[in-house]
């Protein structure tokens, strides 16, 4: 058994398991970068909603200032 593989023996053997695992990341990674490529219009959305927050700070801080003068 010292030395065999799955596919077989020899050198051809371990160049098929290589092959075999490197295809099984391409596939693993291929499908990571297309789910994470929908995400762009999350990270969209989120950057507009930081941006309306901070917009919401400035007008609180504003009426807070008016309502210290009166």
């Amino acid at each position: 058994m010292m030395g065999s593989s799955m596919y077989g023996y020899g050198i051809w053997g371990l160049l098929l398991n290589i092959l075999l695992v490197l295809v099984i990341v391409w596939v693993t990674v291929t499908l990571l970068n297309r789910s994470s490529s929908g995400s762009s219009g999350d990270n969209e959305r989120l950057a507009r909603v930081e941006k309306d927050v901070e917009d919401i700070k400035k007008m609180v801080e504003d009426i807070k200032e008016k309502l210290d003068e009166i």
